[in-house]
């Protein structure tokens, strides 16, 4: 590999690694949420508030009577997204 490209490659990984972190806070959260962990949690808190923040746009965007299938449902499609847009551009990066 030249030295020239070198750059693009680091920078797609850096891509795909905060895109696997955001998607693990997410399913952190799905799973933290169906085992039913206690709220007051110091570190429960945390991953709730990072995957509310992360799935803002996708939070309450499915109305299924049980709450589970919305928690599933929104926090999982934005994980999904994140892995997929985010390992697209990091392929990209390291195509160039």
């Amino acid at each position: 590999m030249s030295p020239r490209y070198r750059g693009a490659n680091q920078a797609g990984t850096v891509v795909a690694v905060v895109a696997d972190i955001m998607a693990l806070i997410l399913g952190l959260w799905i799973l933290m949420y169906l085992l039913d962990a206690n709220r007051a949690n110091s570190l429960v808190q945390f991953v709730h508030d990072a995957a509310t923040w992360l799935a803002g746009w996708s939070h309450d965007l499915f109305t299924f009577d049980e709450a589970w299938a919305r928690v599933v449902a929104g926090y999982g499609l934005a994980a999904v997204v994140y892995l997929f847009v985010g390992h697209a551009i990091a392929n990209r990066m390291h195509r160039h």
